[in-house]
């Protein structure tokens, strides 16, 4: 049953991404949320596929997405297992039109991702990470639906994260690089033979740990829980960690408060 809803969900974020393309291609207005946050048609339009697929794939999960409603800790705290999306994130990348956004699906077992799956519409590029089956990165995604687990060693890129040695790559957030974040660097420097800086958009910067172009992502300034749980379980299926910053404890999920604390993405 898990195999099914996988390749379920494949072809979900996929449908998702293809109606995100639709808006990307054509001039839209973006409007802003109350946190000055900019959303746009195609936000709405991805939720709305990924919010129905869903149901119809695992009607029993509920579902917490970035544009659906708000649900109250206490209704949720008790949840076994639940969807985690973010129907497109990176929206100031797809604003600017770099490209550099996704659509963001994960699942969550008790408190920790198990299987997710991140989709680059501008690039029909997928990566898929799961706790039973490892983690893959599929380029020209749409012409192979359906996609099972079986299949995906077939087409997929088999990623695999490891430790650095020499130099080493750090990825950083194009919009949000902060003073903690050089000094993260900074510290690096002196530890390994070189410190290279790549810059990149949205959860891109997971799948970048995940295939082995970057090392480290150290994220200090605030996300949401559902801009991280897909690209967790990719980057954990590739052998990867994402630890809270300040314990180094593993990176947990259905906090009271969504808004995630820093945090740092290692490639062991």
């Amino acid at each position: 049953m898990q195999a099914i809803i996988t390749s379920a969900v494949i072809s979900i974020a996929v449908e998702a991404g293809q109606e995100i393309m639709e808006v990307y291609k054509r001039d839209f207005t973006v409007e802003h949320k109350e946190d000055d946050s900019p959303l746009t048609e195609a936000d709405k339009r991805a939720h709305n596929v990924i919010a129905k697929g869903l149901h119809e794939a695992d009607p029993e999960t509920p579902v917490i997405s970035e544009e659906g409603n708000t649900v109250d800790y206490e209704q949720r705290k008790d949840w076994e297992s639940f969807w985690l999306v973010d129907p497109l994130d990176g929206t100031k990348e797809f604003v600017k039109k770099n490209d550099e956004f996704t659509v963001n699906i994960a699942k969550i077992e008790g408190q920790y991702p198990v299987m997710g799956v991140i989709y680059v519409p501008a690039q029909d590029v997928l990566y898929i990470g799961g706790k039973s089956f490892g983690a893959y990165k599929v380029t020209d995604v749409s012409s192979r639906l359906p996609l099972s687990e079986e299949l995906l060693e077939q087409y997929g890129e088999k990623l695999a994260a490891s430790e650095p040695e020499g130099e080493v790559h750090v990825v950083a957030s194009r919009s949000h690089m902060s003073a903690e974040t050089e000094a993260f660097i900074n510290e690096l420097k002196e530890t390994y033979s070189g410190v290279d800086v790549v810059s990149a958009g949205s959860s891109l910067k997971f799948c970048l740990i995940a295939e082995g172009k970057a090392d480290f992502y150290p994220r200090y300034a605030p996300t949401m829980e559902w801009d991280t749980g897909a690209g967790q379980a990719i980057v954990e299926a590739a052998g990867g960690t994402v630890v809270r910053y300040e314990d180094n404890k593993r990176f947990y999920y259905n906090r009271k408060d969504q808004t995630n604390g820093w945090f740092v993405v290692k490639s062991f």
